[in-house]
């Protein structure tokens, strides 16, 4: 019997948001924003609350510092009822990610090299016991090490876990699906966006991107497209779905992570493909407008 309905696997950060920085400094080199606040993020994150919070039991596999990052994230892990067992704390800091949102919720991101987590890695066994396993950000780190990643999509998929992944453009170097390719057939699902999607393909629309990752194995490929909506790819057919209308959007930041947890909901309710798209396009419509 699982002891989870999901264990989400992946990068743990701080966020730093600054919204709506104006344009001028209000005095020599002081500027003036919104708002600035400090809120726990990563896709790994992101995910297990989104997941905690519709009455799954969630655990996260995830790496922190031994600093006030950590701490702040961890808390509010444990305060969204995610199981933290299996979060290591280790010795580089936690990674803070500095976002700067746009007025239209678009957003940049600012990243150092603590995002590598150095000494950080996951064992097979921290992924056993669920019914689903989400690699919440598949090629960062530690989720960029191939032989890492064989080991553990092995080791879920043994399990009897449904295994989905979250893929991520690669910060420092160059990944590909191709060195993947023993193992992409076992992944039941995965979510690019449009930018990932064209850059792990080498395709430049929505149908060429996901026939060229389905061809590699993948049983049902996902593209998240942001006010597009998604385009989604199983059992050899193709369909796109419109977002949600929103009458503003606010910030976009973990928009994506919210929905891949709308769509496990889904399919840990066991339906079909198209309903499981619409219940992420309203998981991410959800937290990122009015």
């Amino acid at each position: 019997m699982s002891m989870f309905d999901v264990i989400c696997a992946g990068q743990a950060v701080l966020d730093c948001i600054t919204r709506n920085r104006e344009a001028s400094s209000y005095k020599p080199n002081v500027y003036r924003a919104e708002s600035i606040r400090l809120r726990p993020g990563g896709d790994a994150v992101n995910e297990a609350r989104a997941l905690a919070s519709m009455g799954f039991k969630v655990a996260t596999v995830c790496g922190l510092g031994h600093d006030l990052a950590g701490d702040i994230v961890l808390n509010a892990l444990a305060a969204a009822g995610v199981d933290t067992g299996r979060v290591q704390r280790i010795s580089g800091d936690t990674p803070i990610a500095n976002l700067q949102v746009a007025d239209d919720g678009s957003r940049i991101s600012v990243n150092s090299r603590a995002t590598l987590l150095e000494g950080f890695s996951i064992p097979p066994a921290s992924l056993l016991g669920a019914r689903l396993v989400s690699l919440a950000s598949l090629f960062r780190p530690p989720l960029d090490d191939y032989d890492q990643l064989r080991a553990l999509v092995k080791a879920a998929k043994a399990s009897g876990a449904i295994v989905c992944a979250d893929t991520k453009l690669p910060l420092y170097g160059a990944r590909s699906l191709d060195a993947l390719a023993d193992i992409l057939p076992l992944v039941d699902c995965i979510f690019p966006n449009e930018r990932e999607a064209e850059y792990y393909s080498g395709q430049s629309t929505f149908p060429e991107m996901a026939r060229a990752i389905s061809d590699k194995g993948v049983r049902v490929v996902v593209i998240k497209a942001g006010p597009a909506g998604c385009y989604v790819r199983a059992d050899s057919q193709g369909f796109m779905l419109p977002a949600v209308p929103l009458e503003k959007v606010v910030d976009t930041t973990g928009a994506g992570d919210n929905f891949v947890a709308g769509f496990i909901r889904g399919l840990l309710q066991g339906w079909d493909v198209e309903r499981c798209a619409q219940s992420g396009l309203k998981q991410a419509a959800s937290v990122i407008g009015v």
